[in-house]
């Protein structure tokens, strides 16, 4: 991986990760999918126009967002209503342990032993952070971040299925273009009404919209589809394990919400995971560059 690729693979996690902040304080006002359903409204909306219909790939892009954008964001964003920032964002990194399975099965994409030996550790701190009592009657809000999580990692693998045949940003748009209405039926059908809520958002609510919907999804996603269609699944999942720091850092700057011990325990050991999955040379190779 060049510097430039670098650069824009860590971007992703800190575009991300602040995103957990910003979902945090726009879920205080609008419900997870409504909050959903507008973030991929607004991203759409504004790069539509510019990019072309990936005519060929419409069904496949369909399929993709009802896993990788409405099931995963419905399930994660309720979790995280219910979690801490900074839990939410642990549990998070459960991506990169199904996504390198999923990878493995479905990509045929092998980890090496020194990736498995990072992964394991990285889920050790995963289950300490599970035995927190962050968690502690919270058990709801985890199983539906990890499901999350399992569905995002899913809808990866289905995005190498198109063979970097469509461009990030054009494939995030049309994510966003059939996930949009799909978490507001959904919305509608589970929360009521949302004309009312839409209506009574200050602008503190509607910023955390415009973050979401063009940082963390017009530019963090487009960075990431970049990134997967370059590289394999086993050097492009492991970045992700560096969401919860930015996300912590942003829930202690804005919320003045501080870790337990237990928590950075747990989050110290997923660290330490972090650095075994990412420094492999031989993946970060350019003989191992896709694309």
């Amino acid at each position: 991986m060049n510097a430039k690729d670098l650069l824009i693979a860590l971007f992703v996690p800190l575009s991300w990760g602040l995103g957990f902040v910003a979902a945090k304080a726009g879920l205080g006002h609008f419900p997870p999918l409504l909050l959903m359903s507008l973030r991929f409204f607004i991203s759409s909306i504004l790069i539509v126009w510019f990019l072309p219909i990936p005519k060929e790939y419409l069904l496949k892009i369909f399929y993709i967002s009802l896993v990788s954008a409405t099931l995963q964001y419905g399930l994660t964003f309720s979790g995280l209503k219910i979690l801490d920032t900074s839990t939410a964002a642990l549990l998070v990194q459960t991506e990169v342990v199904f996504g390198i399975i999923t990878a493995a099965i479905f990509l045929k994409e092998i980890p090496t032993k020194k990736q498995l030996l990072g992964i394991v550790i990285a889920c050790s701190g995963t289950i300490i952070l599970l035995g927190t009592p962050s968690v502690e009657g919270k058990a709801l809000g985890a199983s539906l971040v990890l499901s999350g999580a399992f569905c995002w990692s899913l809808g990866q693998v289905m995005v190498r299925g198109l063979n970097g045949k469509v461009g990030g940003f054009t494939l995030i748009c049309w994510i966003g273009i059939f996930s949009s209405p799909q978490m507001f039926i959904m919305s509608l059908l589970i929360d009521g009404n949302p004309i009312p809520i839409i209506i009574s958002a200050n602008v503190i609510n509607w910023l955390t919209i415009l973050y979401l919907g063009i940082v963390m999804t017009i530019l963090g996603y487009g960075a990431w589809f970049y990134i997967i269609s370059k590289h394999a699944m086993p050097v492009a999942m492991p970045f992700l394990l560096l969401i919860p720091v930015s996300a912590i850092l942003g829930a202690m700057i804005f919320f003045g919400e501080v870790p337990s011990l237990e928590v950075m325990f747990g989050g110290f050991i997923i660290i330490i995971g972090i650095g075994l999955i990412i420094i492999e040379p031989k993946h970060f190779s350019k003989k191992n560059n896709v694309g």
